[in-house]
């Protein structure tokens, strides 16, 4: 039998964590290639190398192009891609998992089917955003008031602080300039958080459409985990880019955003998080990707699991004649 052709992929014990990545990197009307092991980003400008495998997302734009060699680096790398829509206000699909196993998925499966369990998730988000209160006793109905409170008063908080007037979120994802520049930061800004909450979520074998208090939508995980960083990282930094009026309100988000995120370890914070929300107290401080060599197995009911890659038409699992 031939060997199979192309480079061997890397294991996954010599990838960069996802915590220790770069955040997001948009483009758009450029070619993506390859070079050896970077990515390379060119345009009339010229040609800029991209270190595949410390990049968290690849957010694609309108006008660019993308070559096969590019995405394989990527998908080797476990590097998400993400193709988005002009401003990346619009998300169409996106790449790999950096996980081997599909633990973390499991738990949140299973929490998220149980309306106890469920509803002991999303107290223990709000936990998260009401440090000094107690949400023990809250219903969902009386959690959302909350924060529908405290997003407001963010709002108004920030609204004194830089001097930008502020009557409300308002805008049209199908007309990005028909909103105020304070509501077109505000959506860059996010757009670009859930870029990087996505590629979080999707690297650590998560579903992105599991939500807890977002529900029926193919990126309702994502919006739960967002919410935790709003009032302290895209409130404030779109509000602070509206008071210096900046040209390009879009750009101008995305970049600033991406500093912010270095310089606070956002990648790191996410990952603690997302953990903490779905696993037991006992394994939050483990590892988050699990790097060992896991064999797929098969579920055979009451027998419990066995390795796959066996022809059980004939034979004995877990002391059963089949």
């Amino acid at each position: 039998m031939s060997k199979i052709p192309g480079v061997k992929p890397p294991e996954l014990k010599s990838l960069v964590r996802v915590q220790d990545r770069l955040t997001f990197l948009y483009a758009e009307h450029c070619i993506v290639n390859r070079s050896d092991n970077a990515i390379t980003i060119s345009d009339q400008r010229g040609t800029v190398h991209v270190p595949a495998a410390t990049l968290s997302v690849l957010m694609l734009g309108p006008g660019s192009n993308v070559t096969h060699a590019a995405i394989s680096l990527l998908a080797e790398s476990r590097s998400t891609c993400i193709w988005v829509g002009e401003r990346g206000v619009r998300y169409y699909c996106h790449g790999a998992s950096l996980a081997s196993s599909t633990h973390l998925l499991e738990e949140q499966a299973k929490l998220v089917s149980s309306e106890r369990s469920r509803l002991k998730v999303a107290r223990k988000m709000y936990e998260m955003r009401f440090p000094n209160e107690e949400t023990a006793g809250l219903t969902m109905q009386q959690l959302l008031g909350k924060e529908g409170t405290r997003v407001r008063r963010a709002y108004e908080r920030e609204s004194r602080r830089t001097g930008v007037q502020w009557s409300g979120r308002s805008y049209k994802m199908t007309d990005f300039d028909e909103a105020d520049l304070i509501n077109q930061a505000l959506s860059a800004v996010n757009t670009s958080l859930y870029g990087v909450v996505h590629a979080v979520i999707v690297s650590l074998g998560c579903s992105p459409g599991l939500g807890f208090v977002h529900a029926r939508n193919e990126r309702s995980f994502v919006y739960d985990i967002a919410d935790l960083y709003k009032a302290d990282i895209t409130i404030p930094l779109a509000f602070d880019l509206a008071a210096l009026g900046v040209e390009d309100v879009s750009a101008a988000a995305r970049k600033a955003l991406r500093d912010r995120m270095t310089d606070g370890k956002f990648l790191q914070r996410c990952v603690r998080d997302v953990r903490y929300l779905l696993l037991p107290d006992s394994e939050v401080a483990e590892e988050d990707v699990q790097v060992e060599d896991i064999t797929t197995q098969i579920w055979a009911g009451a027998a419990g699991y066995s390795d796959a890659g066996h022809n059980f038409g004939k034979g004995v699992v877990d002391g059963e004649e089949f």
